[in-house]
């Protein structure tokens, strides 16, 4: 069984997740991972589906619910032989203040100077007020105190809060 990734994207509307994933499902596509959000008023989903069908095949399946909605639709192929590998330390960023280009730009060059991974990225605007909050895995030999300090440098620099603080571990 392969894996794909499929996107969809457009105008929002009730029945959209129903209509993709019944598709996948009569293909007997299994959902592994997925993601959907509104996006300024706009629909986004991307899902990981596993599926004994190429990635042309669930992309003309799925044709039928995306043309007449006017959904964007992407099928892609992912390499199996690579799994992700979570060994660092879970945090969570929070950002708010004052909506201003460079925001996430400068903070997330922080994350990376420190070797970080961001593993979720969420960002909203109302009105004038921006809020971020991200999801970090840090090398275990990266000390979150620092980045921390250097995070709110950034955020300070920037004329917004920030708050950098060990995530709660889900346990299954």
């Amino acid at each position: 069984m392969g894996l794909l990734a499929v996107t969809v994207i457009g105008r929002d509307g009730p029945g959209i997740i129903a209509a993709v994933t019944e598709v996948l499902a009569e293909l007997g596509g299994n959902l592994e991972d997925s993601s959907m959000t509104l996006l300024h008023g706009r629909f986004a989903m991307t899902l990981v589906v596993a599926v004994d069908h190429s990635a042309d095949d669930v992309a003309g399946a799925l044709a039928p619910v995306a043309d007449p909605r006017g959904l964007f639709v992407s099928v892609a192929d992912i390499p199996t032989d690579t799994e992700p590998v979570f060994t660092g330390n879970q945090y969570v960023l929070h950002v708010h203040g004052g909506d201003r280009p460079g925001i996430v730009s400068a903070l997330t060059h922080v994350v990376a100077e420190h070797r970080g991974n961001i593993t979720d990225l969420t960002t909203r605007l109302t009105g004038d007020l921006y809020v971020a909050v991200a999801e970090v895995e840090l090398p275990s030999d990266v000390d979150g105190d620092v980045v921390a300090r250097k995070l709110d440098e950034a955020a300070r620099r920037l004329g917004v809060e920030a708050s950098f603080v060990p995530a709660d571990v889900d346990v299954l």
